[in-house]
Formats: C-alpha cells, structure tokens, sequence
C-alpha cells in the first residue's frame, strides 16, 4: 500500500503542474482573441490563423487539465445528494463513481487511440484556409488527456481507500 500512496501522491504533483501550467493557455487565448478583434475591427485586417491557434490552446488545457480537476474535486457535483444520504452511503457512492469513471476513461483510451495514430501517420489537416494539422495533434492529445484523467481517477482509488484506513485508525484511538 505503501508504494501505491507514493504513486498517487507522484501523480497528484503531476496533475497539479499540468494545471498550473496549462493556465498560460488560456492567458494566451485571451491575448490572441484580443489581438484578433485589433486585426479585425481597427486594421480591417483579419488572421486566417488566430481562431484555430485559440481553438486548439483551448482544447489542449481543458483535455490537459482535467486530472487537474479531478485531483482537486473540482468537477461539477451534485452536493446535495451528499447532504441528504449519510457520510458512509455517501462514501460508497464516491467509491463507485470512481470505478464508474475509470471504466469509462479506459474505454475512452482504447477508443480514441487508433483514430489517433492514424491522425498522426495521415498528417491530418482541419481543411480550412489556414489548414494546419489540428487533427494530428487534437486526436492524440485527447488520448494524453484521458490517459492521465485515468491515472488521476486511479490515484483518487487510493487516497479513498487510505482515507478510509486513516477514518479507521482514528475511531480505534479514540475507543481506546
């Protein structure tokens, strides 16, 4: 148990510096939106390149980041469930949506990695104007993203689990 805390805890530090680092996406978005309206609408001069560069920064931090998110817990909940059912009912149907998440994310994985490697070899193209090869490179990244959800989802298995030992150890010190 020892070495899969340690490893849940690596991928807790992994999740946390993918988050902190894909913010720089979205402050880039901004700017590029923001240098995109100057083109636009006071040099009558518009970019063939700017909404697909966004589109893409965007597309990487929110795939990127949701290991992120889940290792906060973060994600959109529906907490008055938790207020209505008790703490170890409650307990039990977290334990679930894990598992439930986890099965979902591998299939996920399995699915999007072939359409994935076949982006990459067929040089992929979005067909636009500009063109760029944003299928080779958004197909793969949502397989990257998904992977490391799945591994976040698998370290947030162990942290429940040694909450739960830690909620145990605690109730045995204090009978004694």
């Amino acid at each position: 148990m020892r070495l899969l805390s340690r490893l849940a805890a690596g991928m807790d530090r992994v999740s946390a510096f993918i988050g902190y680092a894909c913010a720089v996406l979205f402050f880039a978005c901004i700017a590029l939106s923001a240098f995109e309206v100057v083109m636009r609408y006071i040099f009558d001069s518009p970019t063939q390149w700017t909404f697909e560069t966004v589109m893409a920064m965007c597309a990487t931090g929110w795939v990127l980041t949701s290991g992120y998110v889940t290792q906060r817990k973060r994600h959109i909940a529906i907490t008055m469930v938790e207020l209505l059912v008790p703490t170890h009912v409650w307990q039990k149907m977290e334990l679930v949506s894990l598992v439930v998440a986890i099965a979902a994310l591998g299939s996920l994985v399995y699915a999007t990695w072939e359409p994935a490697m076949v982006a990459i070899h067929g040089a992929e193209r979005s067909g636009s104007s500009f063109n760029p090869l944003l299928p080779a490179y958004l197909k793969p990244t949502l397989v990257v993203g998904a992977a490391l959800y799945l591994l976040q989802l698998l370290a947030n298995v162990v942290h429940w689990f040694e909450d739960r030992a830690s909620e145990k150890s605690e109730a045995q010190g204090d009978q004694e």
